[in-house]
């Protein structure tokens, strides 16, 4: 192993072995020492898989070990908080999934602790990274539609019979543990806009549960869930502008996503084919005296490389790249557990509009 590589352990062996670990080993500045999940045989199984030297099935023992300099956890959204605590009191750098975590409270602690210890600290919002999302950034920052006025963004996916595209009884059908389609998708939704638009002055929204019967992965019976899979916002930016977002994933013949941007001098538009924006996405655009709408093609710098594995893994690899230059550099790397928490901050507001039937300021 090379020693001027940094050292990354990974927590979690379903989106960790698809994505995270896939991302660090591509990365020439980054190698996966150690990897971790809960069930021994997982661990095992990923580590042989992906030659990582060590695996383990107690995070606080992998987080101990000083041959690691990061921690990349990839777990389930309850256990984020722990971890990354242990981590981070072990003196590790730390890449968090998104969610953060389940509460503001969560959040501000893990924010507190990962600026205490002087730790580079990053949220995978990898979608920041997403081609056609990352040209949209650069075409609002030269102008392209003027002053904002408002966004709209809906997502709505579902089974052609009615049922859920994914209908097993696990953790992601809890709200207690995290799950929901707000937390899920609606994130990186938020975290779009706020990398666009800034901070959000208040929101109004509502989550629903239109199909609760999941099957239990080890019974087969139908279990009742009470996370939602759906949500609906309205959002007010700080900078005067307005947004919605809408989205489901119990809409039969669902359209997919699309994201609407318009402003006192132009609109961009950019539709999304399934769950995420993928790397061969369009930006479509028009200004004040154009015509109609027509494609802004996507330049090729947002795109330096391909990766069929899966079409997460460009972003995430990007957003890697960036994060290891910001640990060996020692420099921020956004977006931050700040960033994080500013996320929560919405997703909370969400929650206490649907309890009271009211605005929320944020």
């Amino acid at each position: 192993m090379a020693s001027n590589k940094i050292r990354v352990g990974v927590v979690g062996t379903g989106f960790g072995t698809i994505v995270h670990i896939p991302a660090f080993q591509s990365c020439p500045d980054s190698e996966v020492v150690a990897v971790c999940s809960a069930h021994q045989e997982r661990a095992e199984a990923a580590a042989q898989k992906f030659g990582v030297p060590r695996a383990f099935t107690d995070y606080r023992e992998m987080v101990r070990q000083p041959e690691i300099d990061l921690v990349s956890v990839s777990a389930p959204p309850f256990e984020h908080y722990p971890m990354v605590m242990a981590a981070l009191e072990a003196g590790k750098h730390v890449l968090c999934e998104k969610p953060m975590a389940l509460n503001l409270d969560e959040c501000r602690a893990m924010l507190s602790k990962a600026e205490a210890t002087g730790r580079v600290h990053m949220i995978a919002h990898e979608f920041r990274w997403a081609p056609p999302r990352a040209y949209i950034a650069r075409l609002l920052a030269e102008g392209y539609i003027g002053q904002p006025r408002h966004v709209n963004a809906t997502l709505f996916l579902g089974a052609r019979g009615g049922s859920l595209a994914n209908p097993a009884y696990t953790w992601a059908a809890q709200r207690a543990k995290g799950g929901g389609m707000l937390m899920a998708l609606g994130s990186h939704f938020i975290d779009a806009l706020r990398d666009w638009f800034g901070d959000f002055a208040g929101v109004y929204g509502q989550v629903a549960t239109h199909v609760p019967g999941r099957r239990h992965p080890d019974s087969g019976a139908t279990v009742m869930a009470d996370a939602d899979d759906a949500f609906s916002m309205l959002l007010r930016f700080k900078n005067g502008a307005w947004g919605t977002i809408s989205a489901s994933m119990a809409a039969p013949f669902g359209s997919g996503g699309r994201i609407e941007i318009y402003g006192s001098e132009g609109t961009l538009v950019s539709p999304q084919a399934s769950f995420n924006p993928t790397p061969d996405g369009k930006v479509f655009g028009a200004r004040l005296g154009d015509k109609e709408l027509q494609e802004l093609p996507v330049p090729p710098e947002y795109v330096p490389f391909e990766d069929p594995r899966d079409h997460r893994l460009l972003p995430f690899r990007l957003m890697v790249d960036r994060l290891v230059a910001a640990i060996r550099q020692g420099k921020p790397a956004s977006p931050t557990f700040y960033d994080g928490l500013k996320v929560q901050e919405v997703i909370n507001g969400i929650y206490q509009s649907q309890e009271t039937g009211r605005w929320v300021e944020l």
